[in-house]
């Protein structure tokens, strides 16, 4: 059988997660800690990142995006092939990723920052960004239309967090669209399904 080596939080593994549900994919979940990675995974992915799926056939794919495009090449039910857009997944992954990164952990990339202290520069420079998923979703219930795609979900998981880092400032952020767009992929049975916990995995 196929494996997936995984860690429940992290952004990346959610959206391939989600990708390998959609599709119908049978695996192994092997869920692991990021500060405790097992050989196992290294030797199939020395980078050490999440999530590393090794198909039944033994090829390894340690990219999420080429994890669901693979699973979706499968099998794709909803046709959340056809109107992916990779322009935007690509400038999520690029400069959003990079502000927020920035913005939640100020303190890693700022040596003038408090830890715990966010940076309101990359806050704000994110915001533009966010701006346009806005505008987006007002003219369609998702990014690339009328229908859930594959655009959503590589770009859902890091709106996630970063609405997570000042709530407050979030509910108030002029972004209504994006909140509603955001809540509905939050209370999907989707993502609720593949958010369920899995105990550690150890070897045998």
């Amino acid at each position: 059988m196929a494996v997936l080596y995984s860690f429940r939080r992290c952004p990346y593994a959610m959206r391939g997660r989600m990708a390998l549900r959609i599709s119908g994919e049978s695996y192994e979940h092997r869920e692991i800690l990021l500060r405790d990675k097992p050989d196992a995974m290294l030797k199939a992915s020395p980078k050490g990142t999440v999530p590393v799926f090794i198909t039944d056939n033994g090829k390894v794919i340690d990219e999420s995006l080429d994890l669901a495009l693979w699973a979706l090449g499968r099998r794709d039910p909803e046709n959340w092939l056809e109107s992916f857009d990779a322009e935007l997944a690509a400038r999520n992954d690029g400069p959003f990723k990079t502000h927020l990164d920035r913005y939640k952990y100020a303190s890693r990339y700022d040596s003038s920052k408090k830890r715990g202290e966010i940076d309101t520069a990359h806050r704000a420079a994110a915001l533009e960004i966010l701006l346009d998923l806005n505008d987006r979703l007002t003219q369609y219930a998702y990014l690339s239309g009328p229908e859930r795609s594959l655009t959503d979900i590589a770009i859902f998981p890091f709106i996630r967090q970063f609405a997570a880092v000042e709530p407050a400032w979030w509910q108030a952020a002029p972004l209504p669209a994006l909140r509603r767009w955001l809540d509905g992929h939050l209370q999907s049975e989707l993502f609720k399904n593949v958010m369920i916990k899995h105990p550690l995995w150890q070897p045998a």
